[in-house]
């Protein structure tokens, strides 16, 4: 109920309760006591010490008060206003001592909180600074670097707005006026192939890009691009931005058409002369290198053609949602999981039109269905009418799949794609080469520009651990003994500048050129199918010393694992000379040599998880060292460990631990 009150007007009422009820208290006694006396005589006596007695006590409440106030309550007052002034008002200022040297501690000690605060302020300010320096340098970096790829990038937004491009943009767009900030992107391109690879990939909800075919909206360039989506970690859509990176394939697809016309234009001349040459062994030479020739151009006739890699399914999808936005169901079963080597805009586009047409003709029942054969997949289409004879189809084939795009026909796609088709039956059948089988790896750019700031010093021992470069790696072997036993799997990891860059690894199994026992399967889980097609010891440690080259090497109980490497120096004409660091003796420098040293002990302290499926995996092992390793070199500087001289002189003090280890 009081605490709307000041400070000071509390004190003063805490006072005056004091002195009015000890007036009150003293007045009682005293009426008590002339009530038992009972004499009349003696009620002037009382009267006048009662009243002395409170006057008494009001006045000295009242001078304590004063006092008070003067000493505690306004001191304290302007305490608490001057700190909140350093607090809120960015007042640097000390606190003046004065202001409430009879409070004892409390001003010294609200003067250091004050005093505290303004550091943490300043320090905090300079370390934004810094950063925001820092940040704003590397923009700067990422800005010019971008403004120099060669290839044009343009980011856009959900609703195919531009929100960032680069120079190269405007050089491919000849400063074109629909190029800018929140321009739509239709402006420049069109935009169907865009809308139908940006749906596919949301549907997917892939993170992986996807390569597609699109043109120029005034001048019908053809670019390949590069599409790839983007979650930002805030944002307010639905749908995520997307990236393009494009490159103008005109001039070469220009170039490529008219050597391929050129080529088919002499085969058929010289197939020509072949007729009129009389029998013998010239014409016979002649027609054979002809054939070899025609045979082997037709395995040249689409590879330089830009197509990208698609899942079967997705050109179905797009295929049924073009068709339902005309009211037509396609139906299909579930379709081989393969992928084609195709144009998927393209390729939708003339199934598109070849359903249309069927249904024009007649068919009221299309169907999608698909095979693979021979390394080719075969797409058919069947429908519950005859199937058109070739002189229909070829009318189809040979109409603009795009209104008033005269060179984008049906027999523009299957030429560009080396595919056949032929209608059967109830059936029209549209061959197409199945892509190869390669690994996705993500495209991804690794900078860190402190590098630039970064010079080691002459003397390497004399290098601070936080500036060199370290490779972090794990071996899985078919024994424990060295000398008789083989590496079966290697790994490796990069760290620089005190940060894992897990995207440059090393990963190979290995040959041992050796059964690997039962035993040692059952720890590591390899197999000896599994490496019977591996590199051998020598091409796998080559490219490791190669990979490891210049760096520090970063191993768990290192020497177990060193001594299959030092074995093999002959064989692969290199040594393994480079400085050699092991987290088991780290682990030990920080946590004391009574401690837990494996490497689960060493994760499970710095919260690190290494998945069960990867624990005794090279490359999972690698992982979880690495990891441990970056967690402990800003420790090892914190107990005054800053070089790499004074690391491995501290080790000299554990080293018997891994003499016990091993």
């Amino acid at each position: 109920m009081f605490t709307h009150l000041s400070l000071r007007l509390r004190i003063f009422l805490f006072f005056a309760l004091l002195a009015f009820g000890g007036a009150a208290l003293l007045t009682a006694g005293l009426v008590i006591g002339y009530v038992r006396l009972g004499e009349d005589h003696a009620l002037s006596a009382f009267i006048t010490a009662g009243a002395v007695g409170a006057f008494a006590i009001i006045g000295l409440s009242a001078w304590v008060w004063t006092k008070f106030d003067e000493y505690v309550a306004r001191p304290l007052e302007a305490l608490a206003a001057d700190m909140r002034a350093r607090a809120h008002a960015n007042v640097d200022d000390e606190i003046n001592p004065n202001y409430a040297r009879y409070l004892g501690d409390l001003a010294p000690a609200a003067a250091a909180v004050a005093a505290h605060l303004t550091e943490t302020r300043n320090a905090m300010a300079l370390a934004v600074g810094r950063e925001t320096a820092r940040l704003g340098l590397e923009k700067q970096r990422l800005e010019t670097l971008l403004a120099e790829i060669p290839d044009g990038v343009v980011f856009c937004t959900p609703d195919h707005k531009i929100a960032l491009y680069n120079g190269k943009m405007r050089d491919l767009f000849n400063d074109d006026e629909g190029l800018g900030l929140n321009r739509p992107l239709d402006q420049l391109l069109r935009m169907a192939p865009l809308r139908e690879a940006y749906g596919r990939l949301l549907r997917a909800q892939s993170a992986k890009g996807t390569d597609i075919l699109v043109t120029t909206r005034h001048d019908a360039r053809l670019f390949e691009a590069r599409m790839r989506l983007f979650w930002l970690e805030g944002q307010e859509t639905a749908d995520p931005a997307y990236l393009l990176c494009l490159q103008d394939r005109s001039k070469d697809l220009a170039l490529h058409g008219t050597r391929e016309a050129l080529f088919s234009d002499l085969i058929e001349a010289v197939d020509a002369v072949l007729r009129d040459l009389p029998q013998g062994a010239p014409r016979a030479q002649l027609e054979k290198t002809l054939r070899d020739v025609q045979k082997e151009k037709v395995k040249t006739d689409t590879a330089w053609w830009p197509l990208e890699q698609l899942d079967l399914s997705d050109i179905a999808i797009a295929l049924a949602t073009r068709l339902a936005q005309k009211d037509i169901q396609l139906q299909y079963d579930a379709l081989p999981d393969l992928r084609l080597r195709a144009d998927g805009f393209a390729i939708s586009r003339l199934l598109e039109r070849l359903t249309l047409s069927w249904i024009g003709a007649g068919a009221s029942d299309i169907r999608l269905a698909a095979r693979l054969t021979e390394g080719e997949a075969i797409l058919d289409l069947q429908g519950d009418a005859k199937a058109p004879d070739a002189a229909r189809l070829k009318d189809w084939l040979d109409s603009p799949l795009i209104t008033g795009h005269s060179r984008f026909a049906g027999a523009d796609v299957l030429r560009s794609h080396g595919a056949k088709i032929k209608a059967t039956d109830h059936r029209i059948s549209l061959s197409l080469a199945a892509a190869p089988e390669a690994l996705q790896t993500p495209r991804v750019i690794q900078y860190d520009f402190d590098l630039l700031q970064t010079a080691l010093p002459a003397e390497l021992s004399q290098a601070p651990l936080k500036n060199l470069s370290f490779v972090v790696f794990d071996t899985e072997t078919t024994g424990l003994n060295p000398q008789v036993d083989e590496i079966c799997q290697i790994a490796a990891m990069r760290i620089v500048n005190g940060k894992l860059v897990e995207s440059e690894r090393f990963d190979t199994l290995v040959n041992p050129a050796r059964k690997i026992p039962a035993a040692s399967t059952a720890v590591h889980h390899i197999t000896n199918e599994m490496v019977a097609d591996a590199p051998s010891v020598v091409d796998a440690l080559s490219r490791f010393h190669r990979f490891a080259d210049g760096a520090v090497l970063v191993a768990h109980n290192a020497p177990f694992d060193m001594a299959f490497l030092q074995r093999r120096e002959g064989a692969i004409g290199a040594r393994f000379d480079q400085p050699i660091l092991d987290t088991v003796l780290c682990s030990a420098i920080l946590f004391g040599q009574s401690a837990e040293h494996t490497l689960d002990a060493l994760c499970d302290r710095l919260s690190i998880r290494i998945p069960d499926n990867a624990r005794h995996t090279a490359l999972g092992d690698t992982l979880g060292t690495a990891r441990a390793f970056v967690k402990m070199l800003p420790m090892l500087e914190a107990t005054d460990i800053q070089n790499l001289g004074q690391l491995i002189t501290a080790f000299d003090r554990h080293a018997r631990l891994l003499r016990h280890l091993n």
